[in-house]
């Protein structure tokens, strides 16, 4: 059997159907009787079977016909619920969205972003990952997240990488220390004998740091070693050494007792992008979180 009708076919069979008239079907359906005619041909040559018996008064349902009755308005029923899901999908009513991003981005620009995303488009759901870059790319991979938010890495050439905004770095520094007072810029020379606080390799914050202090020909060896933002600022308050952290990572920790200043000299900056798989295309729903993240990062940095 070769199934040769379209949905707008069942309608006017059902109409045909419902009325018994091929003049009256024809008035409700805006086509001529022939046009009617040939869609119930084309119907019955399909399934192989008559669907009406007619007269020149009347047209009745066949046995079969009464049967494709059921089955069409099931027909119709689906494909109204197909139309339906994918309208809900492509116009953010229904849905999930995934993603991963970088702790000093999921404590400070995706929160805000998922509340008001959450206000505008309740019926999705959504899922935060906060992870370091590696993994970030490595739940991307794996499908695990629509995309994630974090810094550039060329070591994920199988990714697609899309920029989003970029961040300078700053130095954190405890109130009592000689170099809280001032209000200019710092150079990552100036600073290079202080003792630093820093996350370990392969984060992508001690990367940075590296690439600075190798400008001047030095090499990064930071006195302490820790994983946490919210560790190194208490280090920092402390008084136990400065931090070098991007300026989203240290608008998480702004709080009593630091400071910060930026450094220049290289003014290095940290790009920060949407990863996605290669060769797929986000849900409308993931790509409206990307702009509204866009949008948040953009006007958090100057």
């Amino acid at each position: 059997m070769h199934i040769n009708w379209t949905p707008r076919d069942l309608d006017i069979f059902l109409v045909l159907a419902e009325t018994g008239s091929f003049r009256r079907t024809a008035a409700q359906v805006h086509l001529s009787q022939s046009a009617v005619s040939g869609v119930v041909a084309r119907l019955e040559e399909s399934l192989g079977t008559r669907l009406f018996d007619r007269t020149t008064r009347s047209v009745h349902l066949t046995a079969a016909g009464q049967v494709f009755v059921e089955q069409a308005k099931l027909l119709n029923a689906q494909t109204h619920e197909a139309v339906q899901r994918v309208l809900h999908i492509t116009q953010i009513q229904s849905g999930k969205v995934s993603l991963a991003a970088l702790p000093s981005l999921a404590a400070t620009v995706v929160p805000r972003v998922m509340a008001r995303y959450a206000e505008q488009h309740p019926d999705i759901a959504l899922q935060l990952h906060d992870t370091l870059s590696g993994p970030a790319f490595d739940l991307v991979r794996a499908g695990t997240v629509d995309f994630a938010l974090t810094a550039a890495n060329p070591d994920y050439a199988d990714l697609d990488y899309t920029p989003l905004s970029a961040d300078g770095f700053v130095l954190l520094i405890p109130l009592n220390h000689r170099l809280a007072k001032g209000k200019t810029p710092l150079n990552w020379l100036q600073v290079a004998e202080l003792t630093h606080i820093s996350m370990p390799l392969p984060a992508s914050v001690r990367q940075y740091a590296n690439a600075a202090f190798i400008e001047h020909r030095i090499a990064f060896q930071p006195r302490y070693e820790v994983e946490h933002i919210a560790t190194i600022h208490a280090m920092v308050k402390a008084g136990l050494g400065v931090a070098a952290l991007p300026e989203l990572a240290a608008a998480f920790v702004q709080q009593d007792g630091v400071v910060s200043r930026r450094l220049t000299g290289p003014d290095i900056q940290r790009p920060l992008g949407v990863v996605t798989r290669r060769h797929r295309s986000l849900s409308p729903a993931a790509q409206e979180m990307v702009r509204m993240l866009r949008q948040e990062t953009t006007a958090l940095l100057p």
